[in-house]
Order: C-alpha cells, then structure tokens, then sequence
C-alpha cells in the first residue's frame, strides 16, 4: 500500500474481489482468504452489506455479490463501452478544433469524465480521465442536468451548490432558466465557470431523441476563444457525438 491508501477500504475491496471470484464461501473462509481476523472480516462484510454489495444468505451463512455490485457492473460495462467508442471521434475532432476534448457522464450530483484527448496548443486547458465534479459547474454538468427530468432538476437544484470560481451559478432559479434555454438549444457554454480563463462547450450525445448517454465536451482558453466561431464549433462537436452514438449502434434521425 502507499501513503494515500486507506487500509479499511483496501481490505474491504479485496473482500470484495474475493466475493467476486469465489461467491458462497463462510466468514471464515473469506478471513482466510483475506488474511484477516474473523470479527474484522465480519465487519467489513456487515459495511459491505449496508450498501447492498454483498448479500449474506443461507443457514450456515455465506456471501455473494448483491445488486448494487450489479448496478455498478452495469455501468461500469457502459462507460467502458462509451469510453472506447468516443476515442477515434474524439481524436478526430481534436484534430479539428486543435483544443481539448473530453466525454463526461452523469453519476448522481456529479459528473466524472471517462475520455479525454488533448490538444498540441502550447497554452491548452489540463484535465485527468477520472476528474469529478458537481453537476451544477460548467457546460458539460449544466447540459446533462438540462437534459435530465424534471423531478431530478428539482431535486439537484434545491441542493446547496458550491462556488467553483465567482462565475459558477449556484442560483437555483438563474440555472433553471439556463437549463431550458441549453436544452432548447442543444448545446451548453460556460465561461470560467469550473476553471478562470477556460470557455467550455458541451453538446450531448444521445441515444434516441429523448436518452441522453453523455456531454462531449470542449474546453478553450478564453484569449484564444473567437465568439464568431461558436457556430462552427458547436456544428463539428454536433457531428463527432453523432459519430460515437453510431459507433455504440444508435440511429439517430
């Protein structure tokens, strides 16, 4: 382990793993297999339980995976497939624009972002495969909860929401009204509302003409953004989304 990892999360996921690989063994068995003591396994396993990763069943009793390590499995599945899909269109257009590219989805009040290629400007806008943030900051956020339903929307908005940077919005009725402006539109922009300096544009990529599946967006350095050009812009990324929903096997009229 290195000095970031937390030793009960490291021995809770390794009991995990051997739940995975190895479903219906005893307390004991898994102390063993984890090289931990019965009563710490136990608790680690009850932990597990509460969030309905393992399930613990039968009489003498044994665990298995339980259905939110199916939930996670499900779409761990998607993102991947996502992920994979969205790179020769997002090198593509990276190409075009010659500025930062990334796909972003949803999970819960956040957005993670699970594909990325940079540009070659020698001044470009930084960001890591795994970045999270509240769904509420920036163009690729604000258009997936644009898209969201409405009970969603409310729920989020009635949320206490942090200020990133003094653009961030973290009015719940400003944000509302943007939100049906984004999604009349069919894009989002954002100008130094996640980072200073950085215009960022979203469009979504849909799997019908209700399913949104994620944000594909882009990110400018302010000084080099040219509003005249948006059009153009929004038009290339429009046309890269539609490549990765065809590459995942959805038509879209």
């Amino acid at each position: 382990m290195n000095d970031y990892t937390v030793a009960s999360v490291d021995s809770a996921l390794k009991l995990l793993a051997i739940v995975a690989d190895t479903p219906r063994l005893s307390l004991s068995e898994l102390a063993d297999r984890a090289d931990l003591n019965t009563s710490r396994t136990f608790r680690l396993l009850s932990t597990l339980a509460a969030h309905r990763l393992v399930d613990r069943v039968g009489d003498p009793a044994v665990y298995t995976l339980g259905t939110q390590a199916l939930v996670l499995g499900i779409a761990a599945g998607r993102q991947i497939d996502l992920a994979a899909a969205s790179q020769g269109p997002l090198m593509h257009l990276v190409e075009t624009l010659n500025e930062a590219c990334q796909v972003r989805v949803r999970d819960g009040d956040e957005t993670v972002c699970i594909a990325r290629v940079e540009s070659t400007q020698a001044v470009r806008v930084h960001g890591t495969i795994g970045n999270r943030r509240p769904i509420h900051v920036g163009a690729s956020g604000k258009l997936l909860l644009a898209f969201a339903s409405e009970d969603e929307q409310t729920m989020l908005l009635t949320r206490q929401m942090r200020a990133f940077t003094k653009e961030t919005r973290v009015s719940a009725d400003d944000l509302k009204h943007e939100l049906g402006e984004i999604h009349a539109r069919g894009f989002s922009i954002s100008r130094g509302e996640a980072t200073p300096g950085v215009v960022a544009i979203a469009v979504p990529i849909m799997a019908s003409n209700a399913h949104i599946l994620a944000a594909l967006g882009t990110s400018i350095v302010a000084s080099r953004f040219v509003e005249d050009q948006l059009s153009g812009i929004v038009e290339q990324m429009q046309g890269a989304a539609r490549a990765i929903s065809g590459h995942l096997g959805h038509r879209l009229p």
